[in-house]
């Protein structure tokens, strides 16, 4: 281990933490105390995105700080920063600042899981002195959502030594344990409101698949029923379509890996071709009415499944009002590695003429657009050609891994 020279204070030395129990008590005001528990609880029920700024107020209030604020951790990029947030006092022009999670008072205090005393932590962190700033001493206590996940720390600075002591320790954790409750009932109270939210999604996205299952049957009987000679020959061919249409619709389900699929699912092309097989003459008829070409494209199962989705609903519509509605129509899939994206164009040619472009997007189109926009941050662009539909969509190939 490398020496540290006798004039570098060691980080050690910065934190006092023990003074809190030698100092002379000053009781924070217990009335206080609990009227501030209590505006907090009233804000949890009412007003939940004030409770944080609020409790930075309180916290300088009770302690008689010059200054305080959060230090929010953000766990990405590994290990962690801190953003200072909510910044009261002579530092608050330094909100929004980030500090190391692995050099920093705050990420001691997490370390620690209690309350923290650091005595000019500037003689130690050089982040602290670059930006000019003086910190005689400066008490800590951590947040958690909960009681294990961490939210990051409360600190409250004084302008002079021997300010803090153990009663203004024990106030300032009470407190924070009411807010570390009140932010957790806040987030499952959002989480709850998103659930809501997809399952409603999801409830529309079923009944909309739904009408086009019997939409897709009834063409695929129509098309079978005119190139069939016997009875017998359409109910194969008819058979063979209709489970391939049952997979195709297995692959865009939300429980892509519940649903026991082999690994070549991981690959994209795999799976845009068990969503177009449907579509696809029997073997041995014709040539394919649906071309796929594009290098091997590994996806996670959440991408995946967004994937089947999008090119399940252009498959869809395509059999309904495109290409694939006659005979003569035909459709080329191709993707290609671009930087750090992938470049996916789907072309239509040979169908019913368009005279122009839809005039309102139904849940389809919407479905679509959330897909590869919302969930995989991607681009999209329908261009409605006269002689056949062309999307052309743009992927990050790092949204696609997840």
């Amino acid at each position: 281990m490398s020496q540290i020279p006798a004039l570098e204070p060691r980080v050690a030395d910065v934190y006092i933490t023990s003074e809190l129990d030698r100092r002379v008590r000053k009781t924070v005001d217990p009335l206080q105390e609990k009227r501030a528990i209590l505006e907090l609880a009233a804000r949890m029920a009412d007003r939940p995105d004030e409770i944080l700024p609020r409790f930075v107020d309180l916290a300088m209030e009770m302690t008689g700080g010059v200054s305080a604020g959060l230090s929010l951790y953000e766990l990405d990029p590994w290990p962690g920063v801190f953003r200072w947030r909510y910044l009261r006092g002579t530092l608050s022009p330094f909100d929004g600042a980030t500090t190391p999670r692995n050099f920093s008072p705050c990420g001691v205090t997490l370390d620690q899981n209690g309350p923290v005393l650091s005595l000019h932590p500037e003689r130690v962190y050089d982040w602290i002195s670059d930006a000019d700033m003086v910190v005689p001493e400066v008490l800590l206590v951590p947040l958690y959502i909960g009681s294990e996940e961490p939210l990051g720390t409360l600190w409250i600075v004084s302008d002079v030594e021997g300010h803090f002591d153990r009663g203004h320790a024990d106030a300032m954790t009470d407190l924070a344990s009411v807010v570390g409750i009140a932010v957790h009932m806040q987030r499952a109270q959002e989480k709850l409101h998103r659930a809501l939210e997809e399952q409603e999604t999801l409830t529309q996205e079923m009944s909309h698949r739904v009408k086009n299952l019997f939409a897709v049957t009834d063409g695929m009987i129509r098309m079978t029923a005119r190139k069939a000679s016997s009875k017998d020959e359409m109910a194969e061919m008819l058979s063979g379509r209709l489970h391939a249409l049952a997979n195709a619709h297995a692959l865009v389900s939300r429980n892509l890996r519940e649903i026991g699929h082999a690994p070549s699912a991981s690959n994209m092309g795999a799976v845009i071709e068990a969503v177009v097989l449907p579509h696809q003459p029997q073997a041995g008829h014709s040539e394919p009415r649906v071309v796929i070409h594009g290098p091997t494209v590994r996806c996670g199962d959440h991408a995946l499944n967004g994937m089947a989705l999008v090119f399940h609903e252009l498959a869809t519509n395509a059999a309904k009002y495109g290409a694939l509605a006659v005979e003569t129509g035909s459709v080329r899939v191709e993707w290609r590695k671009e930087g750090e994206g992938l470049l996916l164009v789907w072309s239509e040619a040979g169908g019913p003429p368009i005279a122009r472009a839809p005039e309102a997007n139904g849940f389809g189109s919407t479905l679509v657009r959330k897909t590869v926009i919302g969930q995989l941050g991607g681009t999209l662009d329908y261009d409605w050609k006269p002689d056949g539909l062309t999307v052309t969509m743009g992927i990050p190939l790092a949204r696609l891994a997840t």
